[in-house]
């Protein structure tokens, strides 16, 4: 899954919404806009999904189009459920589904009924495969090279002669491969990969499960760094690593900014996290949808092209990520709106925080 020309900085893709929202306002029918989109998303063990992605969408989509509504489902990590879905709100009527595959594969063939249905299909955050009419994610190599990057930095010396865990992502998300590649361009030939995991739905007990038979393994001491693909992954290998007595943590990774991702980091017990803007992202996936159940095609709105493994030029926005630690938690975080310094800073954390530079 490799864009087939590199996707433009963030600033643009804003402008270029900006003049294709603009153009949707001139048409004398966008007043009387009156079909529904369907929101479909795959689980509930990543905070995210439900706590940023689904609002922010809903928010975008009635501000895009005010006589609009939105369906919604969650297939709680059930492929099967999710095609179930799929196929209930393309009989209740859907106009355009912005769908969040639980298998990129799997899904092919819901994709396949919408398309005969004449309802067009925009991936959001990972590229399910079928005829998909649009996609919209972050750079996935620069969420890998942003971790790997991160890790490498935080081991210092170590960097040189330690030993890294790699506990990767759901073996079925494309994504997952995207982000190890990223990863592996930084990290192959410098540090040592003691041992790689895939972790089976992005989960916390399949993380800690798989981090303590590293641990079992190599023994708690020859463990220098792990690379943990998001903040779920990261919750379960901290917590492996305190149920087996480490009490100096190495460095640990992770993606997504969840709130208790950010208070790890604020303890010390996470190094970092990569951070995707999900407004951003929300945002460009609504306009996709509002201009796809207009009739509209993609072309002032889109900034590259993808290629999935059934579909070439795959109208595309591919957002740039962030690295976020300790010390820009306030620059980032907090400056976009994602979270207070009273929702990270509990009372528990006050003195970390205050440490930290972050006070109320």
């Amino acid at each position: 899954m490799r864009p087939r020309m590199r996707h433009v900085v963030a600033a643009l893709v804003a402008g270029l919404m900006t003049v294709s929202l603009a153009a949707c306002g001139e048409d004398g029918d966008a007043d009387t806009d009156s079909f529904t989109v369907g929101l479909l998303l795959p689980s509930r063990t990543v905070p995210r999904w439900e706590h940023s992605d689904k609002p922010l969408i809903e928010k975008r989509l009635k501000e895009l189009c005010g006589r609009c509504t939105m369906e919604y489902a969650n297939a709680e990590g059930d492929a099967r459920r999710q095609q179930q879905q799929v196929i209930s709100m393309i009989t209740k009527g859907v106009g355009v589904l912005i769908l969040d595959a639980a298998d990129t594969r799997a899904l092919r063939s819901a994709i396949q009924e919408a398309h005969r249905a004449g309802v067009p299909v925009v991936a959001y955050d990972r590229l399910a495969e079928g005829p998909i009419s649009g996609f919209v994610s972050f750079d996935g190599t620069q969420v890998g090279r942003l971790q790997a990057e991160g890790l490498m930095k935080a081991m210092g010396e170590k960097a040189s002669r330690g030993s890294v865990v790699m506990m990767n992502g759901d073996p079925t998300s494309p994504n997952a491969a995207w982000y190890r590649s990223g990863a592996m361009s930084v990290l192959a030939g410098k540090v040592k990969i003691a041992r790689s995991y895939a972790t089976q739905d992005w989960s916390t007990d399949n993380a800690h499960a798989n981090m303590s038979a590293a641990i079992s393994a190599l023994g708690p001491d020859r463990i220098d760094g792990v690379l943990a693909a998001n903040d779920a992954i990261a919750a379960g290998v901290i917590a492996a690593l305190k149920s087996a007595g480490v009490r100096d943590l190495p460095p640990v990774t992770g993606q997504d900014a969840d709130l208790n991702a950010v208070r790890r980091i604020i303890t010390g017990e996470q190094y970092m996290t990569v951070y995707k803007p999900f407004k951003a992202e929300a945002d460009a996936a609504a306009t996709m949808a509002v201009a796809l159940g207009r009739g509209e095609k993609l072309d002032d709105i889109a900034t590259t092209t993808t290629d999935s493994p059934t579909t070439q030029d795959i109208p595309s926005i591919l957002l740039t990520p962030r690295a976020v630690t300790r010390d820009n938690i306030e620059q980032t975080l907090i400056k976009d709106g994602v979270y207070t310094i009273d929702q990270i800073c509990t009372p528990k954390l006050r003195h970390a925080c205050s440490e930290a530079g972050l006070s109320g």
